[in-house]
């Protein structure tokens, strides 16, 4: 086989099809979020981001740094071994209480990322649980897909946030059989929301394991940050919780939250987490920190919510096609995978805005976007340049405009 010829033409496609991924150089100008500088060719060019998942601006908080500058100082870079052979730092333990404090639940367990805890979470339950019938949402992550093939138990897809079909599966399987429902709160990519209450009304009627990921939630909603399940008030009835620390929290890494028993299970019998450097002291410090004072700023969360209101009306109002969203994320339509490309490189190039394209295969054909994600540190005048510059993309490619 010629195998560069192979990866050659693979690559030839992506082009073609307007899905090849281009990496922005950035660098992040600390203390001047959300703007920073893209290196082109050995130029610098000052932009501002308007599609980081450092959704809160956390990730600059002069709190959240000081406390990793001290673990730093303290501990050094890294963690120096896996969480079993010298790798477990007093900063993990912390960090694990306070993320179990968060969730209410006995115990958490930390990861490498919040990829890595749905892989090795999902996969480690379906593998080991006997005879496991793994029932999951049609838009769940990547991570919890692979997770769940990993774990090569059965599954069954039900329509995204389908009450009805739902049940039908859960009815027509045995009480006492093994079974674990997995969806999310937030879905990243529509920014629709699930109903969480009915879902688990199911997995407690059908004697299910809930399995909820809030990374698109966790530091946001709720009065103290504890996600979506926080808010509604049935955070208490969920069994097993996933969240991450590199979103809202402004850090790295993911978790599980969960009962004790559960949580040894995943430590002792997850090979994600027992064959890997565990996350450097620092990281774990600057997550503490974020978490620790999310829990007592209901006000960032609501002037997070507001600009994100804002936004949508303000779009919506200029022509611009908002799809449908109830929450934080912002997806702009265009439909069409080349112009979305051409879209985003237009607002970069010429209007100094950087908005990722989100094409196929993260999202289905035909409904290609540019997803804004607004923090409580996006103004009214960022806002009204960003405007003006959708204004001037969609006007140059005749996009397709709002009725």
């Amino acid at each position: 086989m010629q195998y560069e010829k192979f990866f050659a033409e693979n690559l030839s496609g992506l082009r073609a099809e307007g899905r090849y991924r281009e990496f922005a150089d950035l660098e992040r100008a600390a203390g001047d979020f959300p703007n920073a500088v893209r290196y082109v060719n050995g130029v610098r060019q000052d932009i501002t981001v308007w599609c980081s998942n450092d959704y809160l601006g956390f990730g600059q908080h002069p709190d959240v740094l000081s406390a990793m500058h001290e673990a730093i100082d303290r501990c050094g870079a890294g963690a120096g071994g896996t969480r079993n052979i010298s790798g477990t730092n007093h900063y993990h333990v912390l960090l694990e209480r306070e993320l179990a404090d968060l969730h209410r639940k006995e115990n958490s367990l930390l990861f490498t990322s919040g990829y890595v805890a749905n892989w090795t979470a999902l996969s480690t339950l379906a593998s080991h649980l006997p005879n496991c019938l793994v029932i999951s949402d049609a838009l769940n992550h990547n991570s919890m897909i692979e997770g769940i093939r990993h774990g090569q138990s059965e599954k069954v897809i039900f329509r995204h946030n389908d009450l009805s079909h739902l049940e039908s599966i859960l009815s027509s399987t045995d009480r006492n059989r093994a079974k674990i429902v997995a969806f999310e709160s937030v879905y990243s990519m529509d920014g629709d929301i699930s109903p969480i209450s009915e879902i688990l009304d199911l997995c407690e009627r059908y004697n299910a394991l809930s399995y909820l990921d809030e990374v698109h939630a966790v530091g946001m909603y709720g009065p103290r940050g504890g996600g979506v399940a926080e808010r509604e008030g049935v955070m208490d009835r969920v069994d097993i919780i996933q969240g991450t620390l590199g979103k809202a929290f402004g850090v790295m890494g993911g978790y599980i939250a969960a009962s004790s028993n559960l949580i040894d299970f995943l430590r002792s019998n997850g090979n994600g987490f027992i064959f890997t450097t565990s996350l450097p002291p620092a990281l774990a410090a600057g997550a503490h920190a974020a978490i620790s004072i999310l829990k007592n700023r209901n006000d960032i969360r609501e002037h997070h919510q507001e600009r994100a209101a804002t936004l949508k009306r303000w779009l919506r109002e200029a022509g611009i096609k908002v799809m449908p969203s109830e929450c934080h994320i912002v997806p702009v339509l265009v439909g069409d995978a080349r112009l979305c490309k051409i879209a985003s490189d237009e607002l970069l190039n010429r209007h100094n805005i950087y908005v990722q394209p989100i094409n196929y295969p993260t999202v289905p054909k035909g409904t290609e976007r540019l997803r804004l994600t607004p923090t409580p540190f996006h103004t009214d005048i960022a806002m009204s340049r960003l405007i003006s510059a959708f204004q001037d993309v969609w006007a140059r490619l005749d996009l397709r405009r709002a009725a």
